[in-house]
């Protein structure tokens, strides 16, 4: 059985509130978690409970409860009868596969978006960028998962393709990028930051083999942070601090 996570201590998280206050307690405690198992932060094997959790948004438990059963549905994390919910691990098979799809779905995308020019949102999509960059700057790991969600569904929700959009933010919720924080505090990940400028730049110009180039890249640095054959989940996720959702 994976160890037990009570939820004593600080949470470098911070408040599940600053998601924004437009989303229902159980959507920002749901997003809140999405992004802390995206980052890494909360460890493959480890059994989180509500209360505990509770604590450390400074919510009740109800809407805990309710955001881990939903994750629970979408096969994020199972239910540990008595104790909570064990977060489920991602093998380098899985990884590869998500990344696969993602590459399948998401570069062809952004480069038709190219062909038929983004003008009106490139304001927005400018400021979800920006968003991302001053994340990495403040070493700010969950904020980065978030922005960079957030960025990646706007773009694509611009092709008026939901479904896509669906699931793409269903293949990026499933992802574990375990390196994450340790090369935020090298200082590694500030390129691929500046990168989604990057993107933006050759949508703008309107140049799709660039744009295609680009995000080609993106999405194999993306891949590089998730786990590989060279280490099991629990061993990548030791490089990184004891979990705080």
């Amino acid at each position: 059985m994976g160890d037990a996570d009570t939820g004593d201590g600080a949470d470098p998280a911070g408040d599940a509130a600053r998601l924004g206050a437009r989303l229902s307690l159980r959507e920002q405690v749901a997003r809140a978690i999405r992004s802390a198992l995206v980052a890494g932060e909360m460890r493959p094997g480890v059994v989180y409970s509500a209360p505990g959790l509770a604590v450390r948004f400074g919510v009740s438990a109800t809407p805990v409860r309710e955001a881990l059963l939903d994750l629970a549905k979408d096969g994020l994390v199972e239910p540990v009868r008595n104790k909570g919910f064990r977060v489920r691990a991602l093998s380098a098979h899985d990884a590869d596969e998500i990344h696969r799809l993602r590459c399948l779905l998401e570069i062809p995308t952004v480069v038709e978006l190219a062909r038929t020019g983004v003008a009106d949102a490139m304001p927005m999509l400018r400021g979800l960028a920006d968003d991302i960059v001053n994340a990495v700057k403040r070493g700010d790991v969950l904020a980065y998962v978030d922005a960079d969600q957030r960025f990646h569904a706007c773009l694509l929700e611009l092709s008026g393709n939901q479904r896509l959009v669906r699931m793409v933010v269903e293949l990026r919720s499933q992802a574990r990028l375990y390196r994450l924080r340790a090369m935020v505090e090298r200082g590694e990940v500030g390129p691929a930051a500046e990168e989604h400028h990057e993107i933006l730049d050759a949508v703008e110009a309107c140049d799709p083999a660039e744009t295609g180039r680009l995000m080609e890249r993106h999405l194999a640095w993306s891949r590089r942070l998730q786990p590989d054959d060279s280490a099991d989940d629990a061993g990548e996720s030791e490089e990184i601090p004891p979990a705080h959702p």
